[in-house]
C-alpha cells in the first residue's frame, strides 16, 4: 500500500496517510523541523529534511521507522529524487547568498557532491529522464538548471515579474517546468528546451507549493495567502478552477493516479484531500504540527501502445513504448528477452532497441524502481515469420509424368499453404516440421523452380530450389506385315504399316504423337497415334526396296515428356 508521507514542520515528525481511509496510520519522529520529504521511486524509503538539525531521515516505509541519518549541509529544505532513484538531491544553504543542492548516493546515504545554486533553494524537481535537476531560489528569484552528468550549473533562469520562486514542477512529457512566484502572485511557465519563461499565470496570493497531474493537463497551485489552490489547465494555461482549503496551504501534490490531490495545510495542521474529477475537498486530516512537505510513491509503469507492433525474428531497430510513469526505466522486456539501449524520453515515453526473438508474440514489458508494468493487449509485439527459404531438393528431378517424391529443405516451412513446381501445384504434399516439407511432384517438363509459400509469403527463387523433369521412357512396338505379291510383280506395292507408342513411366498408351515409317533410307510415310497409342498409314514402296531390306522402322523422336524410341519389323512378301 502506498501512503502518503506529511513533514511536520513543528511536529518534528511525519504523518502517514492512509490513502483509501484519508486516516493517519503511522507518526514517525524524525529530526527537528522537517520540511521537506521525497519518496524514492522504488516506495521503500522515504528522504525527510531536518532543517535544524542539517540532516535528512530515511524512513523505511514498510516500518515505517527512520533508519539511517544522513548529515548534509545547513538549512536543507526541499529533496527530490532521480528517476532511478540512484541519487536524492537536497537544496539547502552554503553562505550568505549562496545555495547549494547536495546530491546523495542512495546505495550509500552519503553526500558525493555538492552544486553551488542560487539563494536559498525552496524548490527541487528532476526532469523525467533524470538528466536535470531545477532549483527554485526564493531568496534569488532566480531558477537553477543542474547538469546531473557533471553535477554543473548550465542555465539561470531569471525575471522581475517572476519573483521569489518557492515551488518548481515539471510536466510529465519534460517539456515545462512551473514554478510558483510567492512574491509575484503567478506561475512562470518555462520552455526546457531554451530554460526561457514563456508565459506568466496569474494566481491567488503567495503561491507557494505546485504540484502536476500524472497526465500533464493540470497544474495545482497552493496560495498560501489566499488559502485555496488555483487549478490551472496547461492547454491554455489559464486557471479554470479555485479551491477552497485549510489555513496557509504550503505543499500540494497530485497522486499517481490523477484522481486525488492532498494539500497540506500548515496554519491548520490539517491536509485537505480534493477529488480532481469535481475540484472539491472530499475530506480533511488532522495531522501535526505545521504540515509542510508532502510525498507519495511512484506508481508502476504502465505501457498503453507500441510502435512499431511487430517486426523481423532478427529484432534491430527501434521502438517507441508509449504509457504512464515510465521515467526512471531500467529495463524493457520482449517476452523474457531483454532489449538494449533502452532511453527515457519523458514520463510517457520510452524507446529501445528490439532484440532478437523467434517468432510469435510476447509482451513488452517496462521496469522501473516502482515496478514492473502489467501485461495487456496494449504491449503486445508480434515477431513475423520470415518468408520461407528452399535451401535443397531430394532428389533434383523425375519423370516428366510426375509422381515423383521431392524432400524440400529449407526455413521456416510450417504453415505452407502450397509447393509449386514453376506454376503448377504439388500433387500433393504434408509439412513435416520447420525445416522440411515432402512433396509429390506434378507433371511437367524442362527445369522448374520449385516454391513454398506460408502466410509471411513466398519463398524467393534460388538455384538451390531448381528442378529437372527428365522425359518419361517409352516403348515403340512395330507390328509385322505380309504383303503379297504376284511375279514379277509390280514397280510397286503398297503397304499397311502400324506401331504402338507407350509411356513405360506410366504404362498408359502415348497419344498424339507423330511415328515415322521408312523402309531402308526411304521415308514411307508418318502417321499421329490414336488413343491407343497406335499409329497408322497406307503407302506404297518400290517392289524392288521391299524385296531388298525385307523390314520397316518406326521410329518416335521424342518430345520434352517423352523420350525418343524406335523399333523395326518384317516385311513378309509372300509370292502368289
Amino acid at each position: 500500500m502506498s501512503l502518503v508521507y506529511v513533514a511536520n514542520l513543528r511536529g518534528n515528525s511525519v504523518s502517514a496517510i492512509d490513502p483509501t481511509t484519508d486516516t493517519v496510520v503511522a507518526t514517525i519522529p524524525v529530526g527537528r523541523f522537517p520540511e521537506g520529504v521525497a519518496v524514492s521511486p522504488d516506495g521503500a524509503h522515504a528522504y525527510v529534511t531536518n532543517d535544524a538539525d542539517s540532516t535528512v531521515s530515511v524512513i523505511d516505509t514498510a516500518a515505517n521507522t527512520v533508519t539511517a541519518l544522513i548529515p548534509v549541509g545547513r538549512f536543507p529544505n526541499p529533496v527530490a529524487f532521480s528517476p532511478d532513484g540512484a541519487h536524492a538531491y537536497v537544496g539547502r544553504f552554503v553562505s550568505p547568498g549562496i545555495g547549494g543542492v547536495d546530491v546523495i548516493d542512495t546505495s550509500t546515504n552519503t553526500v558525493t557532491a555538492t552544486v553551488q545554486v542560487g539563494n536559498q533553494p525552496f524548490g527541487i524537481a528532476v526532469t523525467p529522464d533524470g538528466t536535470h535537476v531545477y532549483v527554485a531560489c526564493f531568496v534569488g528569484s532566480s531558477v537553477s538548471v543542474i547538469d546531473t552528468a557533471t553535477n554543473t550549473v548550465t542555465a539561470t533562469i531569471s525575471s522581475p515579474s517572476a519573483r521569489t520562486p518557492a515551488g518548481i514542477a515539471i510536466t510529465p512529457d519534460g517539456s515545462h517546468a512551473y514554478t510558483a512566484n510567492f512574491n509575484s502572485n503567478n506561475v512562470s511557465v518555462i520552455d526546457t528546451a531554451t530554460n526561457t519563461i514563456t508565459t506568466l499565470i496569474p494566481v491567488g496570493s503567495g503561491p507557494e507549493g505546485i504540484a502536476i497531474s500524472p497526465d500533464g493537463t493540470h497544474v495545482y497551485v497552493a496560495d498560501a495567502n489566499a488559502n485555496s489552490v488555483a487549478v490551472i489547465d496547461t492547454a491554455t494555461n489559464t486557471v479554470t478552477a479555485t479551491i477552497a482549503v485549510g489555513a496557509s496551504p504550503v505543499a500540494v501534490l497530485v497522486d499517481p493516479a490523477g484522481t486525488t490531490a492532498y494539500v497540506s495545510n500548515a496554519g491548520a495542521n490539517t491536509v485537505s484531500v480534493i477529488d480532481t474529477a469535481t475540484n472539491t475537498v472530499t475530506a480533511t486530516v488532522a495531522v501535526g504540527n505545521t504540515p509542510f512537505g508532502l510525498a507519495e510513491a511512484t506508481a508502476p509503469p504502465t505501457v498503453t501502445a507500441l510502435n512499431p507492433t511487430h517486426g523481423p525474428e532478427a529484432g534491430g531497430g527501434t521502438i517507441t513504448i508509449a504509457g504512464t510513469h515510465l521515467a526512471g526505466t531500467q529495463a524493457v522486456t520482449f517476452g523474457t528477452t531483454p532489449a538494449t539501449d533502452v532511453t527515457v524520453a519523458n514520463d510517457f515515453t520510452v524507446t529501445a532497441t528490439i532484440p532478437a526473438h523467434t517468432d510469435g508474440t510476447v509482451d513488452v514489458t517496462v521496469t522501473t524502481p516502482a515496478g514492473t508494468s502489467a501485461t495487456s493487449p496494449a504491449d503486445l509485439y508480434t515477431y513475423d515469420e520470415p518468408a520461407p527459404t528452399v535451401t535443397a531438393l531430394n532428389p533434383t528431378h523425375g519423370f516428366a509424368s510426375g509422381g515423383t517424391g521431392v524432400t524440400i529443405t529449407g526455413t521456416d516451412l510450417l504453415g505452407a499453404t502450397a509447393v509449386t513446381f514453376g506454376t503448377t501445384p504439388a500433387t500433393s504434399f504434408a509439412v513435416n516440421d520447420d525445416t522440411s516439407i515432402t512433396a509429390t511432384a506434378p507433371a511437367g517438363t524442362g527445369t522448374v523452380d520449385v516454391t513454398v509459400t506460408t502466410p509471411a509469403g513466398t519463398s524467393a527463387t534460388s538455384p538451390a530450389d531448381l528442378y529437372t523433369y527428365d522425359p518419361d521412357t517409352t516403348n515403340l512396338t512395330a507390328h509385322p506385315i505380309v504383303a503379297s505379291v504376284t511375279p514379277p510383280g509390280p514397280p510397286d506395292i503398297f503397304l499397311d504399316l502400324s506401331a504402338t507408342l507407350t509411356d513405360t513411366i506410366t504404362g498408359q498408351p502415348a497419344p498424339g504423337q507423330t511415328i515415322n515409317f521408312t523402309v531402308g533410307t526411304h521415308t514411307v510415310c508418318t502417321a499421329v497415334t490414336d488413343s491407343t497409342g497406335t499409329a497408322t498409314c497406307h503407302s506404297r514402296v518400290a517392289f524392288v526396296e521391299a524385296v531388298r531390306h525385307r523390314q520397316y522402322t518406326a521410329t518416335f523422336a521424342g518430345t520434352p515428356a517423352l523420350a525418343p524410341a524406335t523399333d523395326t519389323a518384317p516385311l513378309i512378301l509372300i509370292h502368289t
